[in-house]
């Protein structure tokens, strides 16, 4: 009974340990956003100007 209980413990804080280190290396990464100018997934409309926001798809 004990070896099991030592054995769940080791995996919950090898687990948790994953986690943290997963969710500091994502904090640390440089996310960036593509301009909406340059997003070839958003199309205009025919009859706007450039000030118009653009239509979704």
């Amino acid at each position: 009974m004990k070896v099991i209980l030592v054995v769940a413990v080791i995996i919950i804080l090898a687990v948790l340990l994953l986690a943290v280190l997963t969710t500091s290396k994502a904090y640390t990464v440089k996310h960036t956003v593509d301009p909406l100018e340059n997003n070839p997934n958003i199309l205009k409309d025919e009859n706007s100007t450039a000030d118009d926001e653009p239509l979704q798809k």
